[in-house]
């Protein structure tokens, strides 16, 4: 390590006669001002070749530190050289008597360099031994606040949802890594899972990951879907985010009744999902969080059948080499996944998998973090109609569990026209019927007549304005879902909202004109006696979780 702290500071000494004066120890040493002398310098690489008394006013240098030791009132230079480095100056100003320095003041300045050189090298080695001993101190210590951020902001324990079991792995690489996982409890008996990265280590890294998942769980907890929570959140982080720093981060909704498991990715690894066929990798894409403002992402979804489970987990895996330099790799992951048995805990063989690999003297490269969900394999699969069992169920069904206060067929339709969603906007009903009508015009075998087409778009729009207003409360960030499909001998539509308003009444007696007129009865309440009039069937169910208006359309000939 260079002992030499560059720029160059020396001071100057102003002896009144060298010889006389230094024997009887009266030497005039006041200190002058400062000198700088830049690393660039060649007046240093000049001094270090040339360790003996400098006349400065003779020196033929185009230098800059030629010319402050002058303006300074330097006539002497004298190299402190140690093991052929320049560790410092000794600088004299003019004897006060105002001769020249003899053969004798330079050869005594030369045996004193001689001496100096060395116990001032020892002196630096001894302030930088102190300096690291504190900047080491400091280190330990910011360690130890990051440690108490991360242990702090980790899940404590891992949720228990109805028919699943989940587990979550974390070893850190070094005292604090980068890495960080949580689970949010949602509305309507959702959990939002979250599985990150933050470049960078230490208190930096500590501090982005508890502002990262503070954003996180607050616009998890107003927003609906995965690609608008991390669009929130990376606008957020974009202004305050470190130079040099980002967090790579995938965040998904997992719908526990339904098996449904919907996420978008901000540049994370994307989730393994164990399946009867073997392991597959639905693919969302979008930049990390906190580099681009306005940045978009990817939202990808898959409906985990019971027995099956889903594998999120950070980069240490994959990239993860053997002795011989190999990687791990990302086929090796998704084929152990892919052929675990339903019963097998994934997580522990992941990591005797990775430690068979890279063998027991392989040093860990990186933060190791690894969350599985798994639905149980007797697990009850729920649909539109209640609960059915594993062996009947359509990996298809989209609705939670309802109390039905009218009956609504199974959810297996042979045959989809058209799914969507749209926001709880208003003037949205519009996009619901021309979805119906996109439907129709690729389904001309369905013969509906003009009239009864006309009737379910009206129909249709009732059922969609209800949804937004009723069932959404105008939420703009709560969906509204409709879906199209055919049965033996009818066309059916179903408009699903978030069920935050009142429940769907089954009882829809025909309003009375005369006593809402009169003020007995509230002036609402037409559009589901509407609705029903417009259709052959109306069908209707309802939970705290959500609300579900299903319109039937007979394609049995001339129907009324």
């Amino acid at each position: 390590m260079p002992m030499l702290r560059l720029p160059l500071r020396s001071r100057q000494v102003r002896p009144s006669d060298l010889e006389s004066d230094t024997q009887a120890g009266t030497a005039d040493v006041t200190a002058a001002p400062q000198v700088d002398i830049p690393p660039q310098d060649p007046l240093l690489a000049y001094f270090q070749s040339h360790p003996e008394p400098i006349d400065v006013d003779n020196l033929k240098l185009d230098s800059p530190g030629v010319t402050a030791l002058r303006a300074a009132g330097i006539k002497l230079a004298v190299p402190l050289v140690s093991q052929g480095e320049l560790i410092g100056l000794l600088n004299l100003g003019p004897r006060l008597s105002e001769q020249e320095y003899s053969a004798d003041d330079r050869k005594l300045l030369e045996n004193l360099a001689g001496q100096a050189a060395p116990a001032l090298r020892v002196a630096q080695l001894v302030r930088e031994q102190e300096a690291e001993v504190r900047r080491r101190e400091r280190y330990e210590q910011e360690l130890k606040v990051a440690q108490l951020i991360q242990q702090n902001f980790l899940p404590q324990t891992v949720p228990e949802p109805s028919g699943w079991l989940l587990n979550a792995f974390y070893r850190p690489a070094r005292e604090v890594g980068g890495d960080f996982y949580d689970f949010i409890e949602l509305p309507r008996g959702e959990l939002g899972v979250v599985v990150g990265d933050v470049t960078d280590k230490g208190v930096p890294a500590a501090l982005v990951m508890a502002s990262t998942r503070s954003v996180l769980r607050s616009s998890a907890g107003r927003l609906v879907e995965p690609t608008e929570v991390l669009e929130r959140v990376n606008d957020v982080l974009v202004p305050d985010m470190p130079p040099n720093m980002f967090v790579t981060c995938l965040y998904g909704v997992l719908s526990p009744d339904i098996g449904r498991f919907r996420f978008a990715n901000a540049g994370h690894n994307l989730p393994a999902v164990q399946t009867d066929a073997g392991a597959l990798e639905p693919r969302a894409t979008g930049m990390p969080l906190g580099l681009l403002p306005g940045a978009t992402y990817d939202q990808a979804e898959v409906t985990i059948d019971p027995g099956w489970a889903v594998v999120l987990y950070s980069d240490a895996l994959p990239e993860a080499h053997d002795p011989a330099g190999e990687m791990y790799g990302f086929p090796r992951l998704l084929e152990l996944v892919g052929s675990a048995s339903a019963d097998t805990e994934l997580i522990d063989g992941l990591l005797s998998s990775l430690h068979g690999f890279t063998g027991p003297e392989w040093e860990q490269e990186d933060d190791i973090t690894i969350v599985t969900l798994r639905r149980s394999a007797g697990a009850a699969v729920v649909g539109v109609d209640g609960v059915r069992s594993a062996a009947t169920a359509n990996p298809l069904a989209a609705a939670a569990p309802l109390a039905a206060e009218e009956h609504v067929p199974d959810d297996d339709p042979g045959r989809v026209l058209a799914e969507s969603t749209v926001r709880s906007e208003v003037g949205n009903e519009r996009a619901a019927i021309g979805l119906l009508q996109e439907a129709l015009a690729a389904a001309p075998d369905l013969n509906l007549r003009a009239d009864r087409m006309a009737s379910l778009e009206t129909a249709l729009a009732e059922a969609t304005m209800n949804a937004i207003e009723h069932g959404n409360q105008n939420i703009a960030e709560l969906l509204v879902e409709i879906r199209i499909w055919v049965e033996p001998r009818a066309l059916v539509v179903r408009v699903t909202d978030q069920g935050r308003g009142e429940p769907i009444p089954g009882d829809l007696d025909e309003p009375d004109l005369e006593a809402k007129l009169r003020g007995e009865q509230s002036p609402r309440g037409w559009g589901l006696f509407l609705i029903r009039n417009l259709v052959d069937d109306l069908r209707i169910c309802s939970d705290e979780n959500r609300q579900i208006l299903e319109l039937v359309m007979r394609l049995d000939g001339d129907a009324p």
